[in-house]
């Protein structure tokens, strides 16, 4: 069965007046996916020690599943890199995997997580990875990625999304030995362990559990930010791709004060971050997007001059944004004016926000950020 869901009809009946959005989505509703699906996330990489432990009694295993005995419960050992492998407690081996009993939980570096825990060394050291269940790994990302106590409309948006993105990445990864993706916002999503679980994750996940985004029954890279300022980007203004179902999309977070941001630099502080072109001259923006985000910056120094393209801007820079202005004060420093938080692609988490305290749901949420996608249950292995 397939319901077509339309957000502009939606906000005809909640504000009473017509929004010419002309958004449609088809979701093909399935029942829950029963398989578990185990990620790999690494918590730490490339250290030369790592404290690992579990809140039970834990059994330590080798690399050929071995038990080599047990580590008490709720007390932290180092695990180190030495030549071979890995030393930990009395024990070396080439890894360890550390397995908690009961429902106990695994320590590693500073955090609770659920799952268990393999070290192994890699290049630059050891990696400790988090092997845990899809849906108890979402326990913890919504609420490291929303305020649990949002709308539960936008916690279940921010489930899918979370769970697509995660399956998306392991398979981009599936020939990484070691892991499917990291615990860091740069390039992953927030995973802090059990902190940041709550009641109302459980229930968006639980809600939500199995199911994913696809287009053309393939996961999609469903990306999503804080907010965009009033606009979503299409794709290739920011990476340079293209994708059907990441475009520009109104927005409804224009009223958010972390959103709106101002940040000065000297020409001294651009130098620092911008290397081999000297004392910093100017800055100009040479081409935007066609909703006025920053799609080619130049800069210009005493020796040389740079152009930033895309992401590089904001990176670059470390800004919130791409969607800024950029004046001059009588110091000569320079002044950027923006809004947004984050890349403009896909779901805005804050416009989830708003339009889930507005009465909209979550397929409606989904269906507005990401154009023509289906949602439907897990085909991972």
């Amino acid at each position: 069965m397939k319901i077509q869901l339309s957000l502009g009809a939606l906000f005809s009946r909640i504000q009473g007046r017509h929004w010419w959005i002309g958004i449609l989505l088809w979701f093909t509703l399935v029942a829950p996916a029963q398989a578990s699906v185990i990620l790999r996330v690494a918590i730490e990489r490339g250290v030369n020690q790592v404290k690992v432990g579990a809140s039970t009694t834990a059994i330590v295993k080798d690399s050929a599943g071995r038990s080599l005995g047990q580590l008490p419960g709720m007390s932290a050992y180092a695990a180190q890199a030495v030549p071979g492998g890995v030393a930990l407690d009395k024990w070396q081996s080439g890894l360890f995997w550390i397995e908690p009993t009961g429902k106990g939980f695994v320590y590693i570096g500073d955090r609770w997580f659920r799952g268990r825990t393999l070290v192994i060394p890699t290049e630059k050291g050891l990696t400790a990875v988090n092997w845990v269940d899809l849906e108890e790994y979402l326990y913890s990302v919504i609420g490291g990625e929303m305020n649990s106590s949002w709308p539960q409309e936008a916690l279940k948006a921010q489930a899918i999304a979370a769970r697509t993105y995660a399956l998306y990445e392991r398979e981009k990864q599936r020939n990484n030995p070691i892991f499917d993706l990291g615990d860091s916002p740069d390039r992953w999503q927030i995973y802090k362990g059990v902190s940041s679980e709550s009641r109302n994750t459980y229930a968006a996940v639980d809600y939500t559990v199995g199911k994913v985004l696809t287009y053309n029954n393939k996961i999609i890279l469903s990306v999503f930010h804080a907010c965009s300022g009033g606009h979503t980007e299409n794709v290739e203004d920011v990476w340079g791709n293209t994708l059907p179902y990441l475009r520009a999309v109104q927005d409804f977070d224009q009223n958010v004060k972390e959103c709106n941001w101002v940040k000065t630099f000297s020409p001294g502080e651009i130098s620092s971050r911008i290397s081999g072109i000297g004392n910093i001259k100017d800055m100009i923006a040479e081409s935007f997007s066609p909703f006025r985000s920053v799609k080619t910056l130049k800069i210009v120094g005493a020796q040389g001059t740079k152009v930033l393209q895309g992401e590089e801007v904001r990176t670059a820079l470390k800004l919130k944004s791409t969607r800024f202005s950029v004046s001059k004060d009588a110091n000569g420093n320079f002044i950027l004016q923006g809004l947004g938080f984050g890349h403009g692609l896909g779901m805005s988490q804050w416009g989830a926000y708003n339009l889930a305290q507005r009465g909209v749901n979550y397929l409606q949420i989904l269906g507005h950020y990401y154009k023509g996608v289906a949602l439907t249950p897990i085909q991972a292995k």
